[in-house]
């Protein structure tokens, strides 16, 4: 329970000092004027309040990642702190706050745009491509996963099902912002906060051995070890909670509602610290509600229960009957709103790429026809091979987004380690993994350690001899 506590004050504090830090070396300007009022459109660029942009973002970039990813986690032991904590203080608010802000300094740009501006035209070419079968990819996921769920509570057939879900996703992704997703997105953000603080009470208070992260505990727990080695398979699995490329695909969107930039640390990194505590939570109480880490291990491994299994079984002994409606919003709810957010970022991306304005209803529905029939042609498809690659393209798009990041702070002249540190090692993770792992070439493992470390090293040297070439030339 020690490290509980540490970990999620660690967090708090984090947000008022290393926030505070990162603001000033981006250079938040209380005086610029924000997109939201530069190009109000009454659609996409809508100035909202700020409390109301941190909730919506909040649940953009939480739904079921930090809940899901954290119980998967949790099988790895106490070290599963160590990631959620670090990783969202130094490597996912450092993106997040990045992703957002920049995309304010261009206009309300989408992510790919935004990195063509510092990573150059093959990047962005490749980031227009990979953002759009990312953001489909998460929206049709988040299509099928509910509607099953809602299958086993209603009854109804899951083809109805997923036909309401997406004529839902239909109207958010075209309705102005304010709306309709500013309108019920804040009620469900919250109600994901409640979840989060009624379980946090319930451990406090209850009768739970949340293990401690003491010497004999910083070890692979893992029930197969030698297949999930912590690196890098820990840094992929817990992603949402700790940093997360899907979260700068979302930015955008609250950037074009951001109505003073000094709003940003608060919605921006305080999200993503918020995702870190919810993340940090459902980890805590994943390792102890079942008796422990190896118990754990053997719930998920039998037939049917899953992450949403144990989140029902956990809201509903903890929180009663209200824990059960909050259990029903987690898991359907929150990916919904996960799926409509994608699917609108999907349909931005592209206008921004073709330069195609979105205030006029016909030029949303010409992007966003095409958008919706390739998902639902991918709805019929078994994503249970494809889905496994989530999580690496995941973690491969923030780790660009980091590298976006250090050559902006490189070129406007600031400090820049505390971007190129994250963007190193994100790039070893995301390397390493798909040379290690089954769904990537299999190879071996000291052989794709030291080449996932090899090149993220090689790219950190690129990076100041750039720098060093700056210096003299200046």
């Amino acid at each position: 329970m020690i490290t509980f506590i540490l970990s999620i004050i660690f967090l708090i504090i984090s947000y008022f000092v290393y926030g505070r830090i990162v603001e000033r070396k981006f250079g938040a300007d209380p005086g610029r004027l924000t997109p939201a009022y530069r190009k109000t459109d009454g659609v996409d660029f809508v100035p909202l309040k700020p409390g109301k942009i941190f909730l919506i973002q909040f649940l953009n970039i939480a739904g079921l990642g930090p809940i899901f990813g954290a119980i998967a986690g949790a099988m790895w032991g106490p070290v599963a702190f160590i990631w959620i904590v670090g990783g969202s203080v130094f490597m996912g608010a450092v993106h997040d706050y990045f992703s957002g802000m920049l995309s304010v300094r261009h206009d309300g740009a989408s992510i790919p745009e935004v990195v063509g501006n510092y990573l150059g035209k093959p990047v962005q070419y490749f980031m227009r491509f990979f953002a759009v079968v990312l953001l489909i990819l998460v929206g049709v996921v988040f299509v099928k996963g509910p509607a099953s769920i809602l299958k086993e509570l209603t009854g109804f057939n899951v083809s109805i099902l997923v036909a309401v879900i997406f004529i839902y996703y239909l109207l958010a992704t075209m309705i102005p912002i304010d709306k309709l997703i500013g309108k019920i997105y804040p009620v469900f953000g919250l109600s994901l906060l409640i979840m989060a603080v009624g379980i946090i009470v319930a451990l406090v208070f209850g009768d739970f051995k949340i293990p401690e992260l003491v010497p004999e505990n910083i070890r692979n727990m893992h029930d197969n070890p030698g297949k999930f080695p912590i690196f890098p398979m820990l840094f992929i699995t817990i992603a949402c909670g700790a940093i997360s490329g899907f979260h700068s695909t979302q930015s955008p969107l609250m950037a074009r509602c951001l109505p003073n930039e000094k709003d940003g640390k608060m919605i921006f990194y305080g999200a993503m610290i918020t995702e870190g505590i919810v993340a940090l939570i459902w980890a805590a109480v994943a390792m102890s509600f079942f008796g422990g880490i190896r118990e754990l291990g053997e719930v998920m491994s039998e037939e049917g229960h899953n992450a949403a299994w144990v989140v029902n079984e956990i809201c509903n002994s903890l929180l009663g009957k209200i824990g059960g409606i909050l259990a029903i919003v987690g898991v359907v709810a929150a990916p919904i709103t996960s799926g409509d957010t994608a699917f609108r970022s999907a349909r931005l991306t592209i206008a921004d790429s073709f330069k195609l304005k979105q205030n006029n209803l016909t030029k949303r529905l010409l992007v966003t026809i095409p958008i919706f029939a390739i998902g639902l042609l991918l709805t019929q498809i078994d994503f249970g091979v494809i889905w496994r690659y989530f999580g690496w393209a995941n973690q491969t798009l923030a780790t660009i987004v980091l590298w976006a990041a250090a050559v902006y702070m490189l070129k406007t002249g600031g400090k820049f380690w505390f971007v190129l540190i994250p963007a190193t090692f994100m790039t070893a993770v995301t390397t390493t993994y798909i040379l290690v792992a089954p769904e990537g070439f299999q190879l071996p493992y000291v052989f794709s350690y030291i080449s996932g470390t090899s090149i993220a090293l090689v790219l950190m040297g690129w990076f100041l001899f750039k720098n060093f070439k700056m210096n003299i030339s200046s």
